[in-house]
């Protein structure tokens, strides 16, 4: 994967496959520039067995191919980029998929185009799950959560043209000064 965008697509779609009702997406960036990442479902959940063998390209849950890179790649980028990475599960309860990056690493890839991720991940599921992404730096906080837009906006569809147009300029607002913080 190109981008951490595009392994926090990958990890939310883990989670929508595994059943999840919530799917909570959380960024702690610190002074030093080190990004946390944090997904967290309700879903399915993993057996002990498939947790433990999860970081291996060749376990997947996958029948269209032998091969599942997206927890692999994310391990071994946040690795490269002197960070950490973790995975709990729990059958019946749900996931989370943890993963540090130091963002002055010469090896960290970029963070790619976060906001828009987030965004998509809505409007392609607009009934269900319900997400929570949350972002945190030193003096910012951001957050959007779909289970208070939903009650705020009654029959209306979270893939509506005005409903996307005003979730796009609040994420693009509260996340990418969080978001788009790198190196010094």
């Amino acid at each position: 994967m190109r981008d951490l965008s595009m392994h926090v697509l990958d990890i939310a779609q883990n989670s929508i496959k595994a059943g999840a009702s919530l799917v909570e997406v959380a960024f702690v960036l610190d002074e030093a520039q080190r990004l946390t990442l944090r997904v967290t479902d309700d879903g399915c959940g993993m057996s002990a067995d498939f947790l433990q063998r999860v970081t291996d390209p060749f376990t997947t849950t996958r029948t269209t191919r032998k091969v599942g890179l997206g927890i692999p790649m994310l391990k071994q980028s946040a690795e490269m980029a002197g960070g950490t990475f973790a995975i709990a599960s729990t059958p019946g309860e749900g996931t989370t998929v943890q993963a540090s990056f130091d963002l002055t690493n010469i090896d960290c890839i970029p963070m790619g185009e976060m906001c828009d991720t987030l965004l998509t991940l809505v409007v392609l599921n607009p009934d269900k799950p319900d997400f929570l992404f949350t972002a945190e730096a030193p003096k910012l906080q951001a957050s959007l959560d779909t289970r208070q837009l939903r009650a705020a906006l009654g029959d209306m569809r979270l893939n509506e043209p005005d409903v996307i147009q005003w979730m796009k300029e609040s994420i693009d607002e509260e996340f990418k000064p969080i978001l788009e913080v790198r190196e010094k």
